[in-house]
């Protein structure tokens, strides 16, 4: 169990090596999405371990392990805790992957810290006026929360729109699995309200030309949270990029599609 500290805030994170490592092996660091722990890259971190890549994972602030101080955060802030972590962990230079409001984070991070090698920016915002915000629909659902829900109910409703209806009628035992992880590692409600408030007022949108690093935007098309169309508006904003739409692709599309994701990302890394 490791620890960063960050201005009095403690952080957990985790390693996951490869099998054979040395000084040359190279580092992700994996940033999770608004109010979900550690537990959203168990279908990348092994992956990227059996590529030869030493993992780190974190929870963010307010999420799991890690302190929930009062709110409402930044995502400067988290941004700060990731170069906490990377710092304690010892990795002087890591290819930064975030999801979601993580994908936020890892933007930030590659304007404010000079640690980063690439951006994976997956279902993800530059935030502000320009972008298109989670449809009205979707924020019914995962903010009105029907009265009488207990709480593994409360986290399947909300937690619907970010699937396909497919997957979600046919993968109930996978679903009940992530429930019970989600009970286990995500936020506590006020961690989640104040990461939220980071979210509602990134806005990057006129600084992503300053990102000098090679960047991987990844979308899917059917996306219910932050629409596709966001991609585009990151991709038309950065000069070293490469775009990369999943037809079909939900929010969670790199747990759906989890081996294509996969097989791109590790692609993208091998020739950064």
């Amino acid at each position: 169990m490791s620890y960063a500290d960050n201005d009095g805030v403690s952080l957990y994170y985790e390693t996951t090596a490869p099998a054979t490592h040395g000084s040359d092996t190279e580092t992700v660091a994996l940033v999770e999405g608004l109010g979900y722990g550690r537990w959203m890259w168990r279908w990348q971190r092994d992956r990227l371990a059996d590529e030869g890549y030493r993992v780190v994972v974190f929870d963010n602030r307010g999420t799991g392990d890690s302190d929930a101080p009062e709110g409402p955060y930044t995502i400067a802030e988290m941004a700060s805790d990731l170069e906490a972590v990377l710092a304690d962990a010892g990795v002087e230079r890591a290819h930064v992957v975030g999801a979601s409001m993580g994908g936020m984070i890892a933007q930030q991070y590659a304007l404010d810290y000079d640690r980063a090698e690439s951006l994976g920016l997956l279902c993800t915002s530059h935030g502000g006026e320009e972008a298109l915000d989670v449809p009205e629909e979707t924020q019914a659902r995962m903010f009105g929360v029907p009265d009488d829900a207990d709480e593994r109910e409360a986290i399947r409703y909300k937690m619907e729109p970010a699937m396909s209806d497919d997957f979600w009628a046919d993968n109930d035992d996978l679903i009940e699995d992530i429930v019970d992880w989600r009970l286990k590692g995500d936020a506590t409600d006020a961690g989640r309200e104040a990461q939220a408030a980071g979210v509602m007022a990134f806005d990057s949108s006129d600084r992503l030309a300053d990102v000098d690093v090679p960047v991987l935007v990844a979308h899917g098309t059917d996306d219910r949270v932050l629409p596709v169309e966001n991609a585009d508006l990151i991709y038309e904003k950065l000069s070293n990029v490469q775009l990369a739409v999943f037809e079909g692709g939900p929010h969670l599309f790199f747990i759906e599609q989890a081996d294509a994701v996969n097989d791109r990302l590790v692609e993208f890394l091998a020739h950064v």
